[in-house]
């Protein structure tokens, strides 16, 4: 069965759980009343919830130590739980469908009271800061009477330990269980609970402020709209991006919305590794043929490479890669879908004549070179740490200069086009300084065109720097559209549906009327 999905209500009145849950009803199936949010006179009110919930509904009073804020005591908590399960109404509806107690919280008088009542126990085990092995033994002890649900939360420190919990979850069979991972490496469960044979996910609203998206909680909405959550199944292909610390990113939206629009049964995920080597494993556990490579891994996946496209080999740097048998074959993206980006920014197919000054030496930056110098352009490498700009000049024969106050002169020699490929200003709104605009010390002049390959915010620092000097400005949401287009026809030989699939997903240049 598909797993069900649980909205976590972490309100701090009854009331505001209602709203809340109107808000999402469509896209869920359990609500999770967690009391321990609750203000203490709330608390007195949560018998009457299932019922005015109106969908089936899970009892929770999360201590502290197991992630939540109850810090009253366990006297004090097993009242409330009486309180929740009391007067159990004919009509099971207006009971709480599901409790949950803790594999340590033994009163038999209640979990007695529970399987009188119709309401399902929930045995949670929650290890806040490892992971938790032996699974299969672990839950089967958890079946006290063999009735209960075991669920075990815990928090791998690395997606090569995420990938472990999927290993162990195919010795589970025979019960219902709830399995997840919390935290930054977590997502992976959320999204293909099915592949845990977990009997629910946990949810919360976008931007709750409850800090569950640092448990790696995603929205109802987006686990529905964007990664397709009901429709996978045993037979879904999985493919995916993999990076670090890759906190923001498009590209399921992107590459989901072109399953969904060919009817393909696939799904899109992010994988996040600190190592290349360890999202690779995580691929191979999950049979996982096609990922998106994005920074810091570049470059160094060019070692796991059994083959790589000429273009790979030009630029040394490669943002796609293929499995086929034990092999995987690199591919670079980036570069054509820069082209295509900036053939759409600047309205040419030639960048003859244009001097263009690139910010950066990693791997987009080398992706850059290499599609400005397809399109005939003069280059002039400008980086932080002035040995990698100097070897990525003299790979292409170009000029290159420290990134600072020292380069201006060449900078404003360079500067009909200038392209920003480093990751500073990634999510900042704020103003520019140092530490959000790398290029804080220039001055524009109006007469620049800037393209930040950052695409969130649709305005870096620097770009609104740019924009109010009177310069033309587009954010990378371009080339990640065109780049996702190859890799889509890489992962799946199939083109992408551009006409129905890209609604949304315009440059910032088309929305401030460039």
């Amino acid at each position: 069965m598909t797993p069900k999905i649980c909205l976590c209500l972490t309100g701090a009145t009854i009331e505001e759980d209602l709203r809340i849950l109107d808000e999402y009803r469509s896209w869920i199936d359990i609500a999770e009343l967690r009391v321990d949010y609750l203000c203490k006179d709330e608390r007195l009110q949560i018998r009457k919830f299932p019922a005015l919930a109106g969908v089936p509904c899970i009892l929770t009073i999360r201590r502290v130590l197991d992630g939540g804020k109850f810090a009253e005591g366990e006297a004090a908590r097993t009242l409330l739980f009486a309180r929740g399960l009391a007067f159990a109404d004919q009509d099971s509806r207006k009971n709480f469908a599901y409790v949950d107690f803790e594999e340590d919280f033994q009163v038999p008088s209640l979990q007695d009271a529970a399987f009188a009542f119709g309401t399902r126990v929930i045995r949670s085990c929650h290890s806040m800061h490892e992971p938790v092995t032996n699974i299969a033994e672990h839950m089967q002890k958890m079946r006290i009477t063999g009735y209960e649900i075991p669920k075990i939360a815990c928090m791998p420190n690395s997606i090569r330990e995420t990938a472990a919990l999927f290993h162990e979850a195919k010795l589970l069979s025979g019960f219902e269980h709830i399995l997840c991972a919390m935290g930054p490496y977590g997502a992976p469960t959320r999204i293909l609970a099915e592949r845990l044979g977990s009997f629910l996910t946990y949810t919360s609203p976008k931007d709750a402020g409850s800090g569950m998206a640092a448990l790696g909680h995603i929205d109802p909405v987006t686990l529905n709209e964007v990664y397709n959550f009901r429709g996978i199944d045993a037979k879904t292909k999985i493919f995916g991006v993999t990076g670090y610390p890759l906190e923001i990113t498009q590209s399921p939206a992107l590459h989901n919305a072109g399953y969904r629009r060919h009817g393909m049964n696939s799904v899109y995920i992010p994988i996040r590794a600190q190592k290349i080597e360890e999202a690779l494993d995580f691929a191979r556990e999950l049979d996982i043929t096609g990922l998106s490579v994005t920074i810091p891994h570049k470059e160094s996946v060019l070692d796991e490479l059994q083959s790589v496209s000429s273009a790979v080999g030009e630029i040394g740097s490669c943002n796609t890669i293929v499995r086929s048998g034990d092999g995987w074959t690199g591919f670079n993206t980036d570069s054509s879908g820069l082209i295509e980006a900036l053939q759409e920014f600047l309205r040419t197919d030639t960048l003859r004549h244009t001097k263009v000054a690139i910010i950066g030496a990693g791997g987009a930056a080398r992706a850059a070179v290499y599609a400005v110098r397809q399109m005939h352009g003069s280059v002039c490498v400008f980086n932080r740490t002035v040995s990698r700009a100097r070897t990525l000049a003299e790979e292409y024969n170009c000029k290159w200069a420290a990134l600072d106050e020292t380069a201006v002169p060449l900078l404003e020699r360079y500067s009909d086009l200038i392209i920003q490929t480093t990751s500073v200003g990634m999510g900042c709104a704020g103003p520019s300084d140092s530490t959000t605009d790398p290029l804080y010390f220039y001055g524009f002049r109006g007469h620049e065109a800037v393209y930040d390959v950052i695409y969130s915010p649709e305005l870096t620092p620097l770009l609104a720097r740019a924009k109010e000097a009177g310069c033309r400005v587009s954010n990378g949401l371009s080339m990640l559209r065109y780049q996702a287009y190859r890799q889509f026809k890489l992962f799946t030989g199939v083109e992408y549906d551009e006409e129905h699939s890209s609604a949304g997903t315009e440059s910032i240049g088309r929305r401030h009327g460039r």
